[in-house]
């Protein structure tokens, strides 16, 4: 930078700066973003037979969990947003990305620098004497002001900033994610602590019914109908539910404990009641709507493609490395060695200029940063359809077990409804005298587990049920993050 002090040079910078500014819109190198193309199915494969969705029909807009119609479910769900701990985590990371898209935007405007400075100095003797004069001592006095400020000729900024707005909106579709995954898992272990507590009303209920067979059974010993053999094997039976019972006690506990950790809470802080009765809700109708629409309404899926985005304007910034750097330069100020003529119109200085660097050979340091940027955009695509691929797999997974798990808890209610009646028949033969008691045991416990297993498969549909609804974006749809850009 050299200082100028006459008014033309001064002109004929100042019109070389404007001129610099008029280049800035020249050109920005590097690949403009295309979202990757993916093939999408007309329909589903699993959805024949499925209930086709009104107009009306629809996932509730966030609160997806409510269409269950469970008032407890929904206040628990209601609490993971709050106080999830995994979902603080994802917020700020997406704080991060935010911080560093607008640290991108910052290099559109220049720097402004000021400064104000004192200074003493020696200079050599020049007479060859060996004393020290005070002449030879001067104390300068600076006060400055400087402005820089980097062109974007070749759309270097802008690919960066294109970079970080979309590797924010990536971040803050994770947020929904995180939030997606974290509700449905709190669903999942809520449906199956009411089945645990269904198990257990079922248990109670099979332990009064073995007391009361146990009764019986003593009743037919003492008046010497039955063997003592059979009393031995009712006693037995009885004590076996009640071992069974006792162990659901297990599992409910974990599963309680679990649901604490979903909403911020440590175990010792939450507790939930069990049921008294049976649980008896069955999964909702989900309304699918079209594969294609399968691409706006996961977050995941939404996430990856921004990230696509990101890597492709990343590109961009490698390439315009290959291209000279325009520098506009700016200072001005005070500057005396007498502190009483320091802030006066003739210590003055001011300094302009342009500055144009180009890196002339770096061992293919540029090229490889290149390569490695198109490298990283490949694999985000390449990321970005398996993600899609794995979603539909997803859909038709849980469509499939939806539909397989209606047929078999149909069967299913058949088989609790004969093995019911088994029990009755059976124990009116054995107080007739007809049968033994082993007859009894035998149909007591196909009853039983019929029972159970109608449990299982209720577990099971309303999983597959809340595992549907997480992959159909569980009514998130990608417009939410641009109508979320502050």
């Amino acid at each position: 930078m050299r200082a100028f002090n006459q008014a033309k040079p001064f002109n004929q910078i100042v019109q070389a700066a404007l001129l610099s500014v008029c280049l800035l819109s020249a050109c920005t190198v590097g690949p403009d973003y295309v979202k990757p193309a993916m093939d999408v199915p007309a329909a589903f494969k699993e959805q024949q037979g499925w209930k086709v969705a009104q107009p009306k029909d629809e996932l509730p807009r966030g609160k997806w969990w409510e269409i269950f119609g469970d008032s407890t479910l929904n206040q628990l769900i209601e609490q993971v947003e709050v106080s999830n701990q995994n979902l603080r985590i994802v917020e700020a990371q997406y704080r991060q990305a935010q911080a560093l898209a607008q640290q991108a935007g910052a290099a559109y405007y220049p720097a402004v620098t000021g400064g104000v400075s004192a200074t003493r100095s020696r200079a050599g003797n020049t007479n060859g004497t060996t004393g020290v004069s005070s002449s030879n001592i001067n104390t300068t006095y600076n006060l400055n002001a400087g402005v820089s400020w980097e062109a974007d000729l070749w759309g270097s900024i802008r690919r960066s900033v294109e970079a970080g707005s979309a590797s924010a909106e990536a971040s803050a579709a994770d947020i929904e994610a995180a939030k997606l995954s974290a509700q449905a898992e709190l669903a999942q272990d809520y449906f199956l602590l009411r089945i645990a507590d269904a198990r257990k009303v079922l248990l109670d209920d099979t332990v009064a019914a073995y007391e009361k067979s146990l009764q019986l059974t003593q009743n037919q010993y003492n008046v010497g109908v039955a063997a003592r053999a059979d009393v031995v094997t009712a006693d037995t039976q009885l004590k076996s539910a009640k071992a069974q019972a006792a162990d659901v006690g297990v599992q409910r506990a974990q599963l309680e404990h679990a649901i604490a950790i979903l909403i911020g809470k440590t175990p010792a802080e939450f507790s939930m009641a069990p049921l008294s009765s049976k649980f008896e809700l069955l999964p909702p109708q989900i309304p699918l709507g079209m594969p294609s629409q399968l691409l706006e309404r996961r977050p995941d899926i939404a996430a990856a493609e921004r990230r696509a985005a990101s890597a492709n304007a990343k590109i961009g910034v490698a390439e315009a490395a290959f291209y000279p750097d325009l520098t506009l330069s700016a200072e001005a100020g005070f500057k005396s060695t007498s502190f009483a003529k320091w802030l006066t119109f003739p210590a003055r200085f001011w300094t302009l200029g342009p500055a144009l660097a180009q890196t002339i050979f770096d061992g293919g340091l540029r090229k490889a940063q290149t390569a490695q940027a198109v490298a990283v955009y490949d694999q985000s695509v390449a990321t970005y359809r398996q993600t899609v691929l794995g979603g539909f797999q997803e859909v038709e997974d849980n469509l499939a077990a939806l539909r397989i798990l209606e047929q078999e808890a149909a069967l299913q209610d058949e088989a609790v409804k004969s093995a019911r009646e088994s029990v009755q028949i059976t124990t009116n033969q054995y107080k007739a005298g007809i049968v033994n008691f082993l007859n009894v045991v035998n149909v007591e416990t196909i009853a039983l587990d019929n029972q159970r297993t109608a449990l299982t498969i209720q577990s099971n549909r309303l999983s597959a049920s809340v595992l549907l609804i997480k992959a159909l974006g569980g009514g998130w749809k990608a417009s939410d993050l641009h109508s979320s850009k502050g």
